[in-house]
């Protein structure tokens, strides 16, 4: 290079080491301290052979920033986590976006700064840019509500923190969940709950899949492998633990068992049902086989030689010097030849190859044991503890508890191990009869992060009033003309589903027993049925409808232009409906809902579906009052659970509402929109049908927005209801 074309990077360079000296005399000069000071000269040359001269320099800003706002201590965490920071992040871009949103956080939460700082390696490793940016915006949302908690998430000490950091990569097992149910579905032809291992749970427990009371348990991410192998890996582990529930019979009795043979008899078990699974589709041994990494070298530790027993039985190419993985793999390849359905051989050698462990005294350590390779569930599925089983290890039990895997299939083709199934999903415990309430937890749609809160909020059951008689008689009696003529409109339009009607004289297609039937009676003389056609109709009414009404305190306004509440309209609309789908026969179901905090979410149940819509229902319709706000995604999900378990042919989720979601420890307005217009997306995949009715009251309504312009409509009386509600059952047919 020449002196010429040399000379201008040399002269900038020296630009650049002025502008570095006076940035480190004014935090010098800036009264931060000398902590402050040395670790500002310690990372700026880091910074400037990792990032570049100017980041060197731009730290200096920052490190003012964050030190007015949130202390000297953190200004001089700053230095350090910057340094690691640019070690950890590839480009210079995402390095500049780290310390923007670094200073982000000193200016909406300065008390959380020093914490997010003292575990910025530690996140970095774990999460890319974006995720970390989605991270530290859904603390400061936390923060900003509950400054403990938000403390809690910055410090890994709360559930929230740790699933976060779980997680690792950016798609989340909330969005590769219908893959992977359609995935297990197409494999085995189950579709059990599939739901995410707590993060307060064992650590053991947290690092692998498993299986039990109707439903599966995948870990939030599998740390440690590329996002490729984590996609794969749930795969691997879906068609393993569906292999266990097409071949494993009966749980084994695990009375008198040491932990080393319940080990090594899930291990045979393992193989074996692999087997079986191989014989069937041959190509999941690829997707298997690949996961068997270990090798024939190391110390032979027990965990080490049963990861080489496992590999040696899946990988016959797996060549293994060591006696007792060669004992294993003959026992094995002599009981599966002999009969691979026998599920008690995996006890038997499970039971010998424990004894040789014992014999060669080596160690095993139940408590740091985990299931090798990745994909294989915890085993717990397999074992009956008998008396232990009435203490489950932790919460998820209750979550996938009670549900019952029998496949049966219903009239309408739907499986009804479906419905079965779902009913557990969500819920997460049953009070005492004191409390006469059921709860249950949902994930919330954070639209800034892009990600779902687990198990954030709670709903609860509860009990409504009775109204006064005067307020039942209005809702049992008046404008019986406008039910009978809401009733008329609802009849002309049947929704169900196509049915074949045969031998007709035309129709849209060529009936074939008919016309067979025609012919012979045409070859022995008879004058034949000319009816040889056939078509299709909607004969019948098959549809079941969840009513729900919004009570939050928001109803008590009025509706526009009048004197009358916006509560006042909906129990009589609900009235009228209801009394009108009684009167058809149509299913139906009435609730209504309220929010205090996404803690208590009021859900209160006026019938239910298989309740007839008598006095006591029409006494606790008149009953409700307005109070406290609407937080509609957790309860629209709710409903969608009751509607799961319908068999209808079309499922309705009806929501009277003026249109404005809204809670108390929410202020972004958009927060709680986008929830539940994810809720709403939620139920539609699930092929449900949910439609808004807005009264409208001098509230703003977001319902276009959630539920869509086709799918809501606005009504400012009762009176409306017979002209709109036909546009309602319109679409459902088409």
């Amino acid at each position: 290079m020449t002196w010429k074309a040399k000379k201008p990077e040399v002269t900038a360079e020296l630009d650049w080491q002025q502008r570095w000296q006076a940035a480190l005399r004014r935090i010098e000069q800036a009264g931060y301290g000398q902590d402050v000071h040395n670790a500002y000269k310690v990372a700026g040359p880091v910074l400037w052979r990792r990032v570049g001269p100017a980041a060197a320099v731009d730290l200096a800003g920052s490190i003012s920033h964050v030190a007015i706002r949130s202390g000297r201590r953190a200004a001089a965490l700053l230095s350090a986590s910057a340094a690691e920071a640019a070690e950890l992040l590839t480009k210079p871009k995402e390095f500049v976006s780290w310390l923007e949103m670094v200073e982000f956080a000193a200016k909406k939460s300065p008390a959380c700064v020093p914490l997010l700082l003292e575990r910025t390696s530690r996140l970095l490793r774990v999460l890319d840019c974006a995720a970390f940016i989605a991270y530290v915006r859904m603390g400061l949302s936390i923060a900003h509500a509950d400054l403990q908690r938000g403390r809690a998430f910055f410090a890994l000490a709360s559930r929230e923190g740790l699933t976060w950091l779980d997680r690792g990569d950016a798609v989340s097992l909330a969005d590769r969940r219908p893959g992977l149910n359609a995935y297990l579905a197409a494999l085995w032809g189950l579709n059990p709950p599939l739901v995410e291992v707590p993060a307060d749970a064992p650590e053991h427990l947290r690092r692998r899949a498993g299986f039990g009371g109707g439903g599966i348990r995948l870990p939030a991410s599998f740390a440690g492998f590329s996002a490729d192998d984590q996609k794969d890996l749930y795969r691997a582990t879906l068609a393993h633990i569906g292999a266990h529930y097409c071949f494993t019979r009966a749980a084994f009795p695990a009375s008198g068992l040491q932990p080393l043979q319940i080990a090594l008899t899930s291990l045979i078990e393992d193989a074996r049902v692999e087997r079986q699974a191989f014989a069937v589709m041959p190509g999941l041994r690829r997707l298997l086989g690949r996961f068997h990494v270990a090798r024939a070298d190391g110390m032979p530790t027990a965990i080490a030689l049963m990861a080489r027993l496992s590999r040696a039985l899946i990988d016959e190419h797996y060549a293994d010097p060591h006696g007792w993985v060669d004992k294993g793999r003959r026992l094995f390849e002599e009981a599966v030849a002999h009969d691979i359905a026998d599920q008690q051989l995996s006890r038997r050698i499970g039971g010998i190859l424990g004894n040789d462990i014992g014999q060669m005294r080596l160690q095993f350590d139940a408590r740091s044991y985990v299931v090798q390779p990745a994909y294989r569930d915890d085993n717990l599925g397999l074992w009956d503890f008998g008396d232990e089983a009435d203490q489950p290890p932790f919460e998820m039990d209750a979550v996938v508890g009670g549900a019952v895997m029998n496949r049966q299939e219903g009239e309408d083709g739907r499986s009804e191990q479906d419905s079965q199934t779902r009913q557990s999903a969500g819920r997460i415990r049953q009070s005492s009869g004191d409390e006469g309430l059921v709860s249950a937890r949902y994930p919330e749609y954070d639209h800034m992060s892009g990600h779902f809160r687990p198990a954030w909020c709670t709903v609860r059951e509860i009990c409504t009033g009775i109204g006064s008689p005067a307020a039942i008689a209005v809702l049992r009696d008046t404008r019986s003309d406008l039910v009978e003529r809401l009733s008329a409109l609802m009849r002309s339009v049947s929704i169900s589903r196509q049915e074949r009607v045969k031998r007709q004289p035309d129709g849209e297609y060529l009936d074939v027993d008919a016309a067979i039937a025609a012919m012979v009676s045409r070859r022995a003389g008879e004058i034949p049925d000319t009816r040889v056609y056939g078509r299709y109709e909607r004969r019948s009414r098959d549809i079941s409808v969840l009513l729900m009404i919004d009570v939050s305190r928001s109803t008590n306004d009025p509706i526009r232009g009048t004197a009358t509440s916006v509560l006042e309209v909906e129990r009589l609309a609900a009235s009228f409906m209801a009394r009108a789908m009684e009167s058809l026969g149509d299913p139906f179901a009435v609730a209504a809902f309220c929010s205090n905090t996404r803690e208590d979410i009021r859900y209160n149940r006026i019938k239910d579906f298989d309740q007839p819509f008598d006095e006591d229902c029409i006494g606790r319709l008149a009953g409700l009052k307005g109070d406290f706000s609407t937080r509609l995604g957790p309860v629209i999900r709710h409903g969608g659970q009751e509607l799961r378990r319908r068999s209808s042919y079309r499922r309705l989720l009806l929501i009277v509402t003026d249109g404005e979601p809204s809670d108390i420890d929410v202020d972004d307005k958009a927060y709680l929109v986008e929830d539940a217009r994810t809720a709403v997306q939620e139920l539609k995949r699930d092929g449900m049908d949910v439609f808004c009715v807005t009264l409208e009251s001098v509230a703003a309504s977001a319902a276009e927005r959630i539920f869509g312009r086709k799918w809501s409509m606005a009504i400012s009386s009762p009176d409306e209801l017979p002209q709109r509600l036909p546009q309602v059952y319109l679409r459902l047919r088409s």
